[in-house]
């Protein structure tokens, strides 16, 4: 769950009729089966069977975020904006019922002083854990009038042994912005010695202990900086997000990784490595700097380079570590090890990566490769809704996991194997050589006599992990003691790293020595990612240090501007960026002259192809639809906004090309922030142009098509709330008298949950459920409110999606258009149908066609009773201001 809004798609789909038909049965014929649609919806692999236990927002105990067991087996679990709960879970194939508990921790001194009722002692969990006879509660909430502790990590015990917890013990405060991208998961050290923590990039890094990545972040990037134009993370800085090891008393702290942007969960594979699963920047969709999620491995000092708006850095970069595998878009929630799972083998190897947004779990495969591994996923379940939160392996061996989040609606599931079922021994995992060399490198995270003459020489290892292991442990040793090392260093890969490190611990005072050193590295004799590495080093060192003195920038510029423009596009970014900032002569016509011919990469390949989430949840889906359709030119976007800084080497004419080519970005389709970013460069670039031709080339630019194609970046109405859980029979009670009710608010909601991005209305509006212009005329204000409560009442055959399950085990949602010639042909894009995909018959093990609707259920739930009077009396409205509930 991460920065993602809720949105409201298909209404019910068609409200084709509200009365259920009656099955009349045969004596013959035995009882039709009652198909439970929270099943039903599920694609599970062969050999394993679902179980829907419990819906905690049945019983008011709200949405369900994070869960653990205790040492009775217990699960502990715990709303998203409130109380944690204890549940007993019946064994597998025993009818009996599941009991929960809710927990009141704390004494009678936490009684409320206007209440004779306990405030919430402890909640507001997104992270929990039961170790060394306590439970650790990662709280994510500022205090309020009904629960006083604060975002922390917190300690309880149950000090006077009966089975309550008594004794609350904060560990450590985290300051920064509380919320899905605070603190957030527990896990405990292979050896169960320890516990690891993790924290999203609104959590301020702490002070701690000890650094296994020195505290020297910054933002190391020249490329013209622009923050999300909608102001997500603005005020974020580097690293981003982070994770910790402390010890079971919180008393010693210290930073493992970081340069995340929201890894919400961390799990260790049977090596006893560490790997979390991070979030992409949906609303970057299109733009060069967009990472999709991924798999990471957490190495000692580690950093992934996550900055903030335009700023995250490159995977090719030196300074930081790239993905094990990367997933494409999502959600990350739950990440676990399946180690003690009673699954067949090579499940109870793999790690499993819970996506929220598209709702699947992933079973991740491990393969080591020198000092660190590559990855298959495989999609072991999913479902559409399924709002993944949370999961782990019971003491049973049986696979439970929760969905919900926001309020949504909550269920808990439980996973069992019926086939090839393997409980023996797990084999103790080898340690390649590079791994433990990696390792071995590692011990000198910290300042060790004699440490920089025993890792040197690894500096230039044929492993990427190796040498960042070494340059880590390079830099943590003082620089008097290698600085002349480094500076006298003869051997090009062991420099270009050296000069890295210097970059980031040394003096301004050494930069044009630096530089003098560098320029001897015979470029044309590197290969393409040693040539990245060797400009990322003068980046950096010119960042940090400063524009180096006039000779040594004339060698600079001399060194570089030979190789500009190179073959490669990655390369070509780097050396952009650095010659246009040094005013290198030249830099503006030829980085220009580049743009207008410069053509993509192929797409990088992820584990979900981009066009197969659209149907999955259209709420997220049709923005990835849409930036299909028209996808816009990510090396040309890179090549403008390094060009938006430039202050030297304009003429009319080259100023003239510029200014229309960003009237021509315009018309492509990107994320919700594209426009913004884009406009954020324009005008940049618009600063730098002689004053009396400022407006026309504003003009030039495409600034009237900022509003003509609707293309503006203010943010949508949202509810103002207080949202709240309701029964049918409350929900229904506000609509049942509709009348002077307020028409822009009642279109500001349809807005605010994003109605229009799945239906159309009065001309306007998506195409994936049905149009609701005349929706009012066919059924009632009570049955189309019935509808949006429960989309799944109803589902018509002309919305519903298809699941095709493939061989390999994966599965493809969209609709099914025609089948012939052996090959199925499915629309998965509402805003490209001409565009089908073809699936040859043979590689399909089953179509079902789906029972649940896309539309997730509980998504009123943020509005208020004025606010949901307003939005259903639109939709009898049909969006016309003179109808009648208006008067």
């Amino acid at each position: 769950m991460n920065n993602k809004s809720i949105r409201t798609p298909l209404i019910g789909k068609v409200i084709s009729g509200i009365l259920v038909s009656l099955m009349v049965i045969s004596c013959n014929q035995p009882p039709a089966q009652i198909v439970n649609p929270k099943i039903d919806k599920l694609k599970l692999p062969p050999g394993f069977k679902a179980e829907h236990l419990y819906s905690p927002e049945e019983h008011d105990q709200g949405s369900w975020v994070a869960m653990t067991f205790d040492h009775k087996g217990r699960m502990l679990t715990s709303d998203q904006y409130g109380a944690i709960y204890r549940i007993e879970l019946p064994a597998v194939g025993d009818t009996t019922k599941v009991k929960v508990e809710k927990l009141i921790i704390g004494s009678e001194a936490d009684r409320s002083a206007d209440s004779t009722t306990l405030k919430i002692g402890m909640g507001f969990a997104q992270g929990l854990l039961y170790a060394f006879n306590s439970l650790y509660v990662m709280v994510n909430h500022n205090s309020d009038k009904n629960f006083d502790k604060n975002t922390g990590l917190y300690r309880l015990q149950d000090t006077d042994g009966d089975d309550q917890f008594d004794k609350i013990t904060l560990l450590k405060s985290f300051e920064g912005e509380p919320g899905e991208h605070g603190p957030h998961s527990i896990v405990l050290s292979p050896d169960k010695k320890s516990i690891y923590i993790s924290a999203g990039n609104h959590v301020d890094v702490p002070k701690f202990d000890t650094y296994r990545l020195p505290p020297v972040w910054q933002e190391d990037n020249l490329f013209p900086q622009i923050k999300d134009p909608r102001g997500h993370a603005n005020n974020r800085k580097a690293p981003g997000g982070w994770i910790a090891h402390i010890d079971s008393l919180g008393e010693k702290w210290e930073l493992v990784g970081a340069g995340f942007r929201n890894e919400f969960d961390i799990a260790f594979n049977n090596a006893g490595d560490l790997f979390t699963y991070d979030s992409d920047m949906e609303w970057d969709f299109g733009m060069p700097w967009y990472r999709p999620t991924r798999i990471c491995h957490v190495t000692s000092g580690s950093e992934f380079g996550w900055r903030t708006g335009n700023g995250k850095w490159s995977p090719t970069y030196p300074d930081n570590l790239p993905a094990v595998i990367n997933i494409g878009q999502g959600s990350p929630t739950n990440f676990m090890n399946g180690g003690t799972a009673k699954f067949p083998a090579k499940y109870r190897n793999a790690l499993f990566a819970f996506d929220w947004s598209f709702g699947i779990i992933y079973a991740i495969h491990l393969t080591p490769v020198g000092a660190s591994y590559t990855a298959d996923a495989e999609e072991f379940l999913s479902g559409s809704p399924l709002p993944l939160t949370d999961g782990g392996i019971g003491p049973d061996g049986a696979m439970y996991f929760l969905t919900g989040g926001r309020r949504l609606e909550s269920d808990l599931y439980r996973i069992t194997a019926t086939e090839n079922v393997d409980v023996t021994p797990l084999a103790a995992t080898t340690i390649n050589e590079a791994n433990q060399l990696r390792r071995t490198l590692e011990q000198y995270h910290e300042p060790k006599k004699g440490a920089v003459d025993i890792v040197w020489p690894n500096l230039k290892h044929e492993d990427r992990f190796v040498r960042y292991a070494a340059r880590i442990a390079v830099e943590h040793q003082p620089v008097a003691e290698w600085q002349e090392r480094a500076l006298k260093e003869t051997d090009p890969i062991i420099l270009t790293q050296a000069m890295l490190a210097l970059a980031r611990q040394g003096k301004p005072a050494v930069k044009n020595k630096m530089i003098a050193a560098l320029v001897k590295i015979d470029f044309d004799k590197l290969s393409p990612a040693q040539k990245i590495d060797l400009v990322r080093a003068f980046e950096v060192l010119v960042f940090r240090l400063g524009k180096p003195d006039a000779d040594a920038q004339k060698q600079l510029i001399a060194y570089l501007d030979a190789r500009f423009p190179s073959s490669s596009n990655e390369l070509d970014r780097v050396l952009a960026k650095v010659l246009v900032h040094v005013a290198a002569p030249g830099s503006t016509e030829k980085t220009l002259a580049l743009l207008q011919t410069a053509k993509d990469d192929a797409q990088e390949k992820t584990v979900s192809a981009s066009s197969d989430l659209i149907m999955r949840n259209p709420q997220y889906g049709l923005d990835i639809a849409r930036m299909l359709s028209n996808v816009p030119p990510a090396q040309q976007t890179y090549l403008a906004t390094v060009l938006s800084e430039a202050t030297e080497g304009w003429t009319p004419e080259l100023h003239e090309t510029y200014f229309k080519w960003f009237a021509n970005a315009f018309t492509y389709n990107g994320g919700v922030s594209y426009v913004g970013f884009i406009d954020k460069a324009r005008k940049k670039a618009l600063t730098h142009t002689p004053k009396e031709k400022t407006d026309y080339y504003d003009t030039l630019s495409g600034a009237a098509l900022l509003t003509e194609s609707g293309n503006d970046i203010a943010d949508r109405p949202q509810p103002q709330g207080p949202g709240r859980r309701r029964t049918q029979e409350e929900a229904v009670a506000l609509v049942e008298m509709l009348s002077k009710r307020n028409f822009e608010q009642g279109k500001n909601m349809y807005e605010a949950t994003l109605c229009s991005s799945c239906h159309s209305m009065r001309g306007e509006g998506g195409a994936v459920g049905p149009d609701l212009t005349k929706v009012g005329s066919r059924f009632s204000a009570k049955d189309i409110l019935i509808h949006t409560l429960d989309p799944n009442k109803e589902v018509s055959d002309q919305y519903a999606a298809t699941v095709f399950t493939m061989k390999d085990g994966s599965s493809i949602v969209g609709r099914l258009i025609n089948e012939e010639n052996g090959k199925y042909f499915v629309s998965q894009n509402p805003f490209m149908p001409q565009s089908l995909r073809e699936v040859p018959k043979a590689d399909v093990v089953s179509t079902k066609l789906s029972k649940v609707s896309l539309m997730l259920p509980g998504l009123l739930g943020r509005l208020n009773d004025e606010e949901i009077k307003d939005i259903v009396a639109y939709l009898v409205a049909g969006g016309n201001p003179e109808h009648e509930v208006y008067k």
